[in-house]
């Protein structure tokens, strides 16, 4: 909580104090709401038997609420502006673009620098006194695969020579899958004009000139986390409200209004692996998540899509509701909605897990240290040491991660706990 607090400057509103920080390096605003598809979902939650809550990064998660986000003023504040741009003219800071870390260079079992290659240098070994890699889920351990730190016998096929036996390089991998569950809009109140492209120059200049409009916000202004069983120790299951349909890959729905729910179950069992197919560090690895693998996952996205569907056909929704688009009606069944789930989902982008910390023997990362295990001079702070999935997205908590780990590195004692009190559910007997 004290590292939460660190990083962001939270303009809304927090009663308490204890929750939410206020002089942080990242803007975080209260979406304001204004599409009447919202006050829809707030209503209908609350006919279904959901709480409506203020804040679902304070104390109670469980329930639906105005989402946060890291936008001020119409721009979205990335870990690059927040954090690099500041002190881009510090001496002792050099920022490589265009460049492909190839490997981690060892003087025996110690990092001692790393080796670049790009078109204009070529290849190029920069030193230091430590190495900290922050590639994220897929390429950290990928690195460190390529540079000998991974499960030895696999590397060995390679032709890569094995540094350090650490077999839990690559695994643990674990993700958000996420679907849409769609349905017609019969009133003309939802954001469908936006993909329009006539509309294109109106949008760029109400941003450009007031930082305003469509192009100021992500849209996924709402929604709520709930319980989709009663055995469930905390909300299990992401529903954000999109007053639009469309895929990710920017296909609208086919009818001239629409909206959805973006629904992912957020405690996945299922989890997968990083993998290199060469040792050529310019070719991607083998991403294997074996999403679904589970009895559990599969009873969670049922048990998703029941509760999204429940949620969509409250009587609050009754004047906007012009039918199920997707699923659609066909997938009725508990095989018909999995067999859907199966073949319409797509990733959330939260990977996570591959370079997991602990102290079991499938660890890669020392949590005190974010030492990788075994050799020295090398640490890794990204996603890839979450040992499991948050229960939400994944920004703020890599941000978290990152400044405890900035501490840590720098020999600074950490913030203290704190033992903030929070909503925990009691299952009625």
């Amino acid at each position: 909580l004290p590292y939460f607090k660190k990083i962001e400057r939270f303009a809304g509103t927090d009663p308490t104090g204890i929750y939410r920080g206020r002089s942080g390096p990242i803007p975080v605003h209260r979406h304001t709401v204004e599409n009447p598809l919202f006050d829809a979902l707030f209503e209908a939650a609350a006919q279904a038997g959901h709480e409506i809550v203020d804040d679902v990064n304070g104390y109670r998660q469980e329930g639906f609420a105005p989402f946060d986000s890291n936008i001020e003023n119409g721009e979205r504040y990335d870990a690059a502006r927040t954090y690099i741009d500041p002190i881009r003219d510090r001496p002792n800071l050099d920022v490589v673009t265009g460049a492909l870390v190839t490997r981690v260079v060892f003087d025996g079992t110690r990092a001692i620098g790393v080796e670049l290659a790009s078109r204009r240098d070529g290849r190029r070994v920069v030193n230091g006194a430590e190495v900290i890699l922050c590639g994220g889920a897929f390429n950290s351990p990928q690195l460190l695969q390529l540079s000998g730190v991974g499960n030895a016998g696999e590397l060995r096929t390679l032709g890569i020579d094995v540094v350090h036996d650490l077999p839990g390089v690559g695994e643990n991998m674990q993700d958000h899958l996420e679907a849409f569950v769609m349905y017609a809009c019969t009133q003309p109140v939802s954001m469908a004009g936006i993909l329009r492209k006539r509309t294109y120059p109106g949008t760029g200049l109400k941003w450009l000139t007031r930082r305003t409009g469509p192009a100021a916000t992500n849209h996924f202004e709402a929604g709520g986390f709930v319980r989709s069983h009663p055995d469930a120790p905390m909300p299990n299951q992401m529903l954000t409200m999109l007053p639009l349909g469309v895929r990710n890959d920017g296909t609208p729905a086919p009818t001239p209004h629409s909206y959805q729910i973006n629904l992912g179950p957020q405690q996945p069992e299922s989890k997968g692996h990083v993998k290199l197919r060469t040792n050529d560090p310019s070719k991607a690895p083998a991403l294997t998540f074996n999403y679904l693998s589970t009895e559990r996952d599969r009873r969670d996205w049922v048990e998703g899509v029941r509760i999204t569907r429940e949620l969509l056909n409250q009587p609050a929704f009754a004047k906007y509701n012009g039918g199920e688009l997707s699923p659609g009606p066909a997938a009725a069944t508990d095989k018909e909605i999995l067999d859907w789930v199966a073949r319409d989902a797509e990733t959330t982008y939260h990977p996570c897990g591959t370079c997991k910390m602990g102290t079991d023997d499938d660890a890669v990362v020392d949590p005190e240290t974010m030492r990788v295990r075994g050799v020295e001079g090398l640490r890794v702070v990204d996603a890839s040491v979450m040992p499991t999935i948050p229960n939400a997205n994944l920004y703020a908590p890599v941000m978290m991660i990152a400044e405890r780990a900035a501490d840590l590195i720098l020999g600074n004692e950490p913030l203290a706990p704190e033992h903030a009190d929070f909503y925990r559910h009691v299952p009625v007997s």
